[in-house]
């Protein structure tokens, strides 16, 4: 019986060779299994971040509990009111330097200001210059404007040279003229014909296009006048005197351009039908244009009425080409008296020339515009002729007349030094 039963409880434990119905519990490999061959060796799980719960953990996002998923917190008030504070003063300045600063008044009560700007200058230094001139009054404000136009520091846009503005002038305008924006305000000029480049001068003063004293260093600046094709001294006779739309405080030299512009427009014109006049004057006295200006100049000195512009040019160019004239001058006093406007320092009979032409200013061997003393014409022109003069030296009257002779409105014509001095003496 005891051996049977020994029997019965061998029997009932598992052989080694059978396959238990209990799943076996994988054996964790190690690095002397793997070197003998057994498990392939198996990476160790990724790490968890810390702090933080998967959702497997029963947790929502946005529930957790890590600094992430912490609610945002408030602004102290008293923080809160600096920020609104600061924020209403920047809004404030910014739209007083934008929309009430620009259109107040300048300091001033409208004098006229010269002002030459050179190359280069900082917003900063720019407002001081303006200051010492008298045009603003705050400095500070003025270059915060100018770099909220945009006009910034060595900004190119501030037209170097000179500038004439006044006293007077709202912040914006100022700005305007000073980087002469197309927006700025314009006039209206009439030049009258037979008005010197000194004439023009003082009206472009008066109107505020640009000063004087500029105007007639452009008139005279040898590279401008190599610019314009000009080989005169100065460009007296080709700023073609008509009414001109100029902008204000415009460059001299932009305006010497402008209107020698017109006189080229008006000398196509006016050759027009005329070109065998041109190739006579060439032919038979070697004239160009300048020539054919100078004489014009001329004319639209001494004509009284339109129609003695033809008969005028004729008395002068008989003058001129007839070979028994001998003495080649053509006695106009309007040449000497010019004369006096250009080298008064060096003619002793212009001391005190008020316009009025005497004697003596007309005999001054020292006169070079002089055609009392120097024969042929003078070294350019004396003023600014419109169409009708220059029309009549390219086609002058068919005459034999040497003299003419003004007196009371009315020009009389003469073949002979007599027949002239008849007229003179009032026989």
């Amino acid at each position: 019986m005891a051996a049977r039963k020994r029997r019965r409880r061998a029997s009932d434990r598992p052989s080694s060779s059978t396959v238990s119905d209990v799943p076996s519990v994988p054996r964790t490999p190690t690095a002397e299994s793997d070197a003998a061959g057994g498990f392939p060796a198996v990476p160790p799980p990724p790490a968890r971040a810390r702090g933080k719960r998967s959702l497997a953990q029963g947790k929502r996002p946005g529930h957790g509990g890590g600094k992430d998923d912490e609610p945002p917190r408030r602004l102290h008030p008293l923080a809160q009111a600096v920020l609104w504070a600061v924020g209403l003063v920047v809004f404030v300045v910014a739209g007083y330097i934008y929309l009430v600063y620009p259109a107040r008044g300048g300091p001033g009560q409208g004098r006229e200001v010269d002002l030459v700007l050179p190359a280069a200058e900082s917003a900063d230094a720019l407002a001081e210059r303006l200051t010492a001139a008298g045009l603003i009054d705050s400095p500070r404000l003025f270059s915060l404007y100018v770099r909220a136009m945009g006009v910034a520091q060595h900004d190119t846009s501030v037209a170097v040279g000179p500038h004439l503005v006044t006293d007077d002038l709202s912040p914006s305008e100022l700005l305007a003229r000073l980087t002469r924006r197309p927006g700025r305000t314009r006039a209206h000029v009439t030049f009258p014909e037979g008005w010197t480049r000194f004439d023009m001068a003082r009206r472009l003063q008066t109107s505020r296009i640009c000063a004087a004293a500029p105007f007639l260093a452009a008139t005279r600046d040898p590279a401008l006048l190599a610019e314009l094709h000009l080989t005169t001294e100065s460009a007296e006779g080709f700023l073609f005197p008509a009414t001109y739309d100029l902008l204000t405080d415009s460059d001299p030299a932009d305006i010497v351009r402008r209107l020698k512009a017109e006189f080229d427009k008006r000398w196509t014109e006016a050759l027009a039908g005329h070109e065998s006049g041109l190739a006579d004057l060439k032919t038979t006295l070697g004239w160009d244009q300048a020539q054919v200006v100078t004489l014009a100049s001329i004319i639209e000195k001494e004509a009284g009425a339109p129609e003695e512009r033809t008969l005028i040019a004729s008395v002068f160019l008989n003058r001129l080409r007839d070979p028994s004239f001998k003495h080649k001058v053509l006695q106009s006093d309007p040449t000497a008296g010019y004369g006096c406007l250009v080298d008064a320092a060096t003619i002793p009979a212009c001391a005190g020339y008020t316009g009025r032409i005497t004697h003596d200013i007309n005999m001054a061997p020292e006169n070079r515009w002089s055609t009392y003393t120097h024969e042929q014409l003078p070294p350019g022109p004396i003023t600014n002729p419109g169409t009708r003069s220059i029309e009549a030296v390219l086609a002058p009257a068919a005459t034999h007349y040497f003299y003419f002779f003004a007196r009371g409105g009315k020009t009389q014509f003469t073949e002979t030094y007599e027949a002239h001095n008849a007229v003179v003496h009032g026989r």
